[in-house]
């Protein structure tokens, strides 16, 4: 009986995925500059000061549904700062704000929640543990609360993730929980007919030197956490055959077409 269930299980999956709408994923310009990476190990594993550094956003549309994947800084903010704004690229794409129906957050620092407020339309998907962190009465140091002040105060609406999420219920966007940078770190999944799998890993490593060590930056919040995620990432990699995309790595950006191209 069980092997029976598990058989209609993955079927069932199967035919979902082939009856999906198209899926593109766009990658969006959040900033660019340089930091030091002998902050991104606590086994002392690097001398440049001086490492190139990116900070991307992404947009996956879904059939007729638009989801927006983590929202850098705020234009002007710091010298890292994008000079073209998240809502001036989505009318690249004839998107308005509005239409924006999912904003997810791989965690809540504000290199990656800055420009959060300008989607105050769509419904915050962040994990459970950020979510906590955030609304604490001491919220968690180095949480962007401000970002999140809409969503906190009931104006917007937030579904907090305590584990993996199916976006659209067909296998094709899926939010993983994988935690260990902050408690409630996300990464996302998505599928697309043409061009394949994609992994958007957030800060589950921030370059590729960390990510094929399972290198643990000084400043994360669980070490243990943050290996068994990297180590969930490339199985999972593996097993879908997908391609790994460090956000804040300058040489994964050309993983995706550019923009205003979308990999489909």
């Amino acid at each position: 009986m069980l092997r029976k269930l598990c058989l209609l299980g993955a079927l069932s999956s199967t035919v979902a995925f082939a009856q999906a709408p198209e899926v593109t994923l766009t990658r969006l310009d959040c900033g660019n500059g340089f930091n030091d990476a002998r902050r991104f190990s606590d086994t002392f594993a690097y001398t440049d000061p001086k490492m190139p550094f990116t900070f991307s956003c992404y947009v996956v549309k879904h059939g007729d549904d638009v989801m927006v994947w983590d929202t850098g800084f705020v234009p002007g903010s710091n010298p890292n700062a994008p000079k073209v704004s998240l809502t001036e690229q989505l009318a690249q794409l004839k998107i308005k704000p509005e239409q924006v129906k999912y904003v997810g957050i791989s965690h809540f620092h504000g290199d990656h929640t800055g420009q959060l407020p300008s989607l105050p339309d769509a419904t915050l998907l962040i994990g459970a543990k950020e979510w906590e962190a955030l609304t604490a009465p001491k919220p968690m140091a180095g949480a962007n609360v401000d970002a999140f002040k809409h969503w906190i105060s009931g104006g917007g609406k937030v579904e907090p993730q305590p584990a993996d999420k199916d976006v659209f219920g067909d296998g094709t966007v899926v939010i993983l929980r994988t935690p260990g940078h902050t408690p409630g770190h996300q990464s996302l999944l998505v599928r697309t007919k043409g061009s394949g799998a994609f992994i958007l890993i957030g800060d589950a490593a921030h370059f590729h030197e960390n990510y094929e060590s399972d290198g643990v930056p000084g400043f994360n919040y669980d070490r243990a956490q943050t290996i068994a995620s990297l180590e969930r990432i490339k199985a999972i990699a593996k097993n879908v055959k997908a391609t790994v995309i460090i956000q804040h790595d300058p040489r994964d950006i050309g993983k995706l077409p550019a923009f205003p191209a979308a990999a489909k």
